[in-house]
């Protein structure tokens, strides 16, 4: 056998025969660390979990989805959202905004006993939610809503209404920008529509004048002012050379007024259709998640895990005190609980 085998056997042996010399202690010890870690685990109040599952939507604005001329274009409304609009989820359900208004719904700090007149009462209050209320994202992208309380069916509450506050609180975010955006395109909406009224009412006068279509009067006007030159006809050349002084008069305006009116007239038709499109999304709304799982009442509570705290309590206890009687016992300095243990244990076998 070979050195290192032996070396090895030998230190199994003194872990063993370690173990085996202070089986007692240690396991007095197990005991009762098991036994008050039972008994501390019970003082502990329990919590009821509760959770909500959802997807956000692609589309964000209900014009853009449903009145776009090209909506190939653009996110199909019933379309689930991406790695961006996950991600701005979970920004806003860990906002302020979302918070203040989930703890003022529900009276947090008193449901949770906070004192509201404390120097930090929003300082605990805020650690007291992280604790108890947490969101993460999912292997499948989706956004989960988790929610630990005392109460289950407050816990259940809870959650349903994280899921419901994110529309408002999108919404409410969205809206500010989108109430803007439909001041400013109404206001050029109304300019425009009072400037091609303007022009309108200037090209009635002119008609009213008798320029109702310039370049067509012009030229019969013209061409019937030859015939009657050819026939001699005085009193016709000048009712006709008076017709002509009018066009001459107001036709250049008359074209000025009707071109520029054609080009408003268009301008007001693209102006028109983004002024439906941001008036729809600035006084309408839509969901803006698919919710895969309600939150419902637990069943039993998810915290505290008794039969996971004696465990961990007693491999803590059983691994600490191995180290310590080790340390111990390698300064040849044998601990005094444990000379007491190993007394009251030879003085129940007497």
């Amino acid at each position: 056998m070979s050195n290192s085998s032996l070396t090895n056997a030998t230190d199994s042996d003194s872990v063993i025969g370690f173990l085996i010399k202070w089986r007692k202690t240690l396991g007095v010890l197990c005991l009762v660390a098991a036994f008050i870690s039972l008994f501390a685990s019970f003082l502990i109040t329990p919590l009821y979990r509760s959770t909500v599952i959802l997807y956000p939507a692609s589309s964000n604005s209900i014009s853009k989805a449903l009145l776009n001329e090209n909506p190939a274009a653009d996110k199909d409304i019933l379309e689930f959202g991406e790695d961006a609009q996950t991600e701005q989820m979970l920004q806003i359900l860990n906002s302020g905004r979302l918070r203040d208004k989930v703890v003022a719904k529900f009276n947090l700090a008193g449901h949770y006993g906070i004192d509201s007149t404390s120097r930090l009462f929003h300082t605990w209050l805020n650690r007291q939610y992280e604790a108890n209320i947490n969101f993460k994202r999912t292997e499948y992208m989706a956004v989960k809503i988790t929610v630990l309380d005392k109460d289950p069916q407050m816990a259940a509450d809870i959650a349903n209404s994280l899921a419901a506050l994110l529309d408002s609180v999108k919404n409410d975010m969205q809206k500010q920008r989108a109430i803007e955006g439909y001041r400013i395109v109404e206001a050029e909406y109304n300019k425009l529509q009072t400037e091609v009224k303007q022009k309108e009412d200037s090209l009635t006068l002119i008609r009213k004048k008798g320029v109702n279509d310039y370049e067509t009067q012009a030229e019969m006007i013209n061409q019937q002012l030859a015939i009657e030159i050819a026939r001699g006809n005085t009193s016709g050349i000048k009712a006709l050379e008076a017709r002509l002084d009018t066009l001459a008069k107001y036709g250049g305006s008359y074209v000025s007024l009707r071109d520029a009116l054609e080009n408003d007239k268009k301008q007001l038709s693209f102006v028109k259709a983004r002024y439906d499109e941001a008036k729809i999304d600035a006084h309408q709304s839509i969901p803006q998640k698919f919710i895969v799982q309600d939150a419902y009442k637990a069943e039993k509570k998810a915290y505290p895990v008794r039969w996971l705290i004696v465990m961990t309590t007693v491999l803590a206890t059983f691994f600490f005190t191995v180290i310590v009687l080790a340390a111990l016992e390698r300064w040849g300095n044998e601990p005094t609980f444990a000379r007491f243990i190993t007394k009251l244990n030879n003085k129940r076998a007497q």
